[in-house]
């Protein structure tokens, strides 16, 4: 099978499923010409290892896979394939977790717990039992590690035959040096950088618990303004009034949840619009980057800026205002996209602990330690007010984050926000960029 049809059939198989709900890459909406140019700044020319085993302890939190996302990946026939020549899976026990992980998402659609405000401390955990239960302990540990590589990969590799590819930046905290686009989940923050420059941060809603955003890397490729939409057989969708599954939704329709533009980032994930500003900053979509309808359209002028696309606001404008017209605009370069997951972060003298959103368990002394290490300190040498609020905060889950001044790690660490857009459609607060 080429790669072509297995990517349509990929994402026609997800499309009847929850997960490509608001965020599914429609067929015939490709992210990338044959010829697609690859950011020539930090390629390595030889495969990528998986995104997650190349990063830092602080990013290797694995989104453990949850039910619904294991339903999903068990309508793909090569991710069955996988299952049973990697992790020795029999017919009999794809069957049993097909119906185990089905039966959870006809739990959510009576319960309608799947659009939650609450954390995710439930809903890998108890993935993880079930899966002991039906597969033992190794073939439980195999299927999610699979699961979990799967699902960071976004699908089947779109890049054409022989180019270079990119990878997770090393390290806790790693800044690029190259034109990328950095989300670290927790902090519910999306930044641009061009050529090594922070341009622009943007505050996100992100992924429900039980249907995460992934972790690792992607890439953009495209823009598509106006998107249609098809509605999946989810229990969100059955509250929807003039949403039928499988039933496409046109351009600009209100009932569109996509809004005026969508990023696809690799299957199932988007970075799309539609979104309320009460939204941003929470929990606001099915295993995609959510942003307000204003924030799509700047952050889409500027990744295409940043691509080298020659574009202006006012072609942007003219592209938006046939609302039935779909427009599929090519990058001229292909921008990484790095989804990462750190909730300790050392911004330029400030130690941020956020909230463990997706319970990782990467709250821990350890992962501070490598924090400061990466920027010549030590937890030692922290005063001991320093030390103690940095140490109350790991074993007590912040609400939303901490932060302590580190004074002594000034102009060290991830760059501070820049022209901050959150989501409010206030001006944004300019911040100094350092050197």
């Amino acid at each position: 099978m080429t790669s072509l049809p297995r990517l349509l059939l990929f994402s026609l198989l997800l499309t009847a499923l929850w997960i490509v709900s608001a965020c599914t890459v429609q067929p015939g909406n490709s992210n990338a010409p044959a010829n697609a140019p690859v950011n020539q700044l930090t390629p390595i020319s030889t495969p990528a290892p998986s995104p997650i085993a190349s990063a830092s302890p602080a990013q290797q939190a694995s989104v453990q896979v949850t039910l619904p996302v294991l339903n999903a990946l068990l309508a793909d026939e090569a991710f069955v394939r996988e299952a049973k020549t990697k992790a020795k899976l029999s017919d009999e026990q794809i069957d049993s977790l097909k119906r185990t992980s089905q039966a959870e998402i006809d739990r959510l659609r009576a319960s309608n717990a799947e659009d939650t405000d609450t954390d995710g401390t439930d809903a890998p955990a108890r993935t993880a039992e079930q899966l002991r239960s039906l597969l033992g302990e190794d073939k439980a540990t195999q299927l999610t590690s699979l699961a979990n590589d799967f699902w960071a990969k976004g699908g089947p590799d779109e890049a054409p035959a022989g180019s270079e590819q990119f990878q997770m930046l090393p390290g806790p905290n790693a800044v690029p040096t190259d034109t990328r686009v950095v989300v670290n989940i927790p902090a519910f923050r999306m930044d641009l950088f061009k050529d090594g420059s922070l341009v622009k941060t943007y505050k996100i809603g992100i992924g429900y618990p039980e249907f995460p955003l992934p972790l690792g890397l992607r890439k953009a490729q495209s823009v598509i303004f106006n998107p249609s939409w098809t509605p999946p057989d989810s229990p969100w969708v059955a509250k929807m009034k003039n949403a039928v599954p499988g039933e496409r939704i046109e351009p600009g329709s209100k009932d569109n949840p996509l809004g005026p533009i969508k990023i696809p980032i690799g299957l199932p994930s988007l970075i799309h619009g539609g979104k309320s500003p009460a939204k941003i900053g929470k929990f606001a979509s099915h295993g995609c980057v959510g942003l307000t309808t204003a924030q799509v359209k700047d952050f889409a002028l500027l990744l295409m800026q940043a691509a080298n696309n020659q574009i202006s606001p006012e072609q942007i404008a003219a592209y938006l205002a046939d609302k039935t017209k779909t427009k599929n605009v090519k990058l001229d370069k292909v921008i990484p996209v790095e989804l990462r997951y750190e909730t300790i972060v050392l911004e330029d003298g400030k130690l941020h602990i956020y909230k463990d959103v997706y319970a990782q368990h990467t709250n821990t002394e350890e992962n501070l330690r490598k924090v400061l290490e990466a920027q010549g300190g030590r937890l030692e040498d922290l005063s001991d007010q320093q030390r103690r609020q940095a140490l109350d905060a790991l074993k007590t889950p912040p609400k939303t984050e901490v932060v302590i001044d580190v004074p002594q790690l000034a102009q060290k660490g991830y760059p501070v926000a820049v022209n901050l857009d959150d989501g409010r459609g206030k001006p944004p607060a300019t911040r100094t960029k350092r050197t």
